[in-house]
């Protein structure tokens, strides 16, 4: 009998955790991984569109990397994603799940079109470049300290808590974009157009690098402090045991509130960014949905600032690129969206392999078991 249940217990297959794999064995997987997915969206355009997958793949290329202009757009797009990615990262190292990014960009960037709507040509443009700043940066921080406080005050869920007050944020821009333009249309155009008063400057003539050059400072500065700081290890600490925090004399609530006024503030510095160094206006859409894109660039990343990086220009590659093919082969642009779904599924199901391993019962052990 105790045969019989010993046998039905263990399973054939059964999955356990990897303490630890090699860095050469992982990229392995990632990039058996990446070759999986471009084998089976070769199919995929066979199947549907006739096309040769080779002239795909290099047009989805030429999408992000085809000229100078083309390469100036991806690393502008790349270092917005990569800063709201760089935000939420101390809150998911910290198992605070912050899904407000996109919020906390919007206000950061709200704030700082007020400042240049209402300012116009009054003051000097250093002076209102710097006010728009802070006013970013400020607004942000306290989009993000109040889940905070009600998080590490009253134990509220934060996942929710964040993802509603990202359509608070949404519809206070609707309501000052109809303040502002009172035709109805609902649209706010480019502000201060004739003096540019508020813009961030071009640099070495090119219109988006001091957006490029900032972003990569906070992404280096991140990576030191998350690794090297105090702070850095409070916060690893917290999101690894709240009781061992406590245990060891670390203020959980105090971590909580300063972690998430750091992440409100990248949030705002990228809302301000985008407003005054990219767009030269605001809208719901500001973000763009980098606010839920920047998750999953965090969490490839294993929330390594440094690797963000890449897994920034993956997905930015990706999507440009299959906007290109849509334009280029008259493509419905769902089928472009197709391949990049396709391409990103692989990349992130690789993950479970890298931090699992299967295991298979040897014939031996079956036959162990059946006596």
């Amino acid at each position: 009998m105790n045969r019989t249940e010993k046998h039905q217990r263990e399973p054939l297959i059964h999955i356990t955790r990897r303490a630890d794999i090699p860095l050469a064995k992982a990229w392995l997987i990632r990039l058996a991984a990446i070759v999986s997915a471009l084998i089976v969206c070769s199919l995929l355009i066979v199947a549907i569109t006739n096309y040769n997958p080779i002239e795909v793949f290099v047009k989805m290329a030429e999408g992000s990397l085809g000229s100078p202009r083309k390469l100036m757009f991806l690393l502008q797009e790349l270092s917005m994603l990569l800063c709201i990615s760089v935000a939420v990262t101390p809150a998911f190292k910290m198992k605070f799940w912050n899904l407000g990014a996109e919020g906390q960009v919007l206000v950061g960037g709200l704030a700082s079109a007020a400042c240049m709507f209402y300012a116009k040509d009054s003051i000097p443009n250093a002076l209102l470049i710097f006010l728009m700043l802070a006013a970013g940066i400020a607004s942000g921080m306290i989009w993000a300290l109040i889940p905070a406080v009600f998080k590490s005050v009253w134990g509220t869920n934060e996942s929710l808590f964040t993802l509603m007050m990202n359509y608070v944020a949404m519809q206070l821009v609707a309501f000052f974009i109809m303040v502002w333009v009172p035709n109805g249309s609902n649209v706010m155009g480019i502000i201060n157009m004739n003096s540019q008063n508020g813009w961030l400057p071009d640099l070495f003539g090119q219109k988006y690098l001091i957006n490029i050059i900032i972003v990569f400072i906070l992404t280096v500065v991140m990576f030191i402090y998350l690794k090297y700081s105090k702070q850095g290890y409070e916060i690893s600490v917290v999101g690894g045991s709240q009781n061992t925090a406590r245990y060891i004399g670390i203020d959980v609530k105090k971590v909580i509130i300063r972690t998430m006024l750091i992440s409100g503030a990248i949030c705002g510095l990228a809302g301000f960014l985008l407003v005054s160094g990219t767009n030269h206006t605001i809208s719901k859409e500001l973000a763009g949905g980098m606010g839920f894109t920047a998750i999953m660039v965090s969490w490839l990343a294993k929330f390594n600032p440094l690797l963000m990086i890449v897994t920034s220009f993956l997905i930015v590659f990706l999507q440009r690129g299959a906007g290109e093919i849509a334009t280029a082969f008259r493509l419905n642009t769902s089928v472009a969206d197709i391949i990049t779904g396709i391409i990103i599924f692989f990349i992130i199901g690789c993950e479970f392999f890298i931090n699992y391993k299967i295991n298979f019962r040897t014939s031996k052990e079956r036959r162990e078991a059946k006596q």
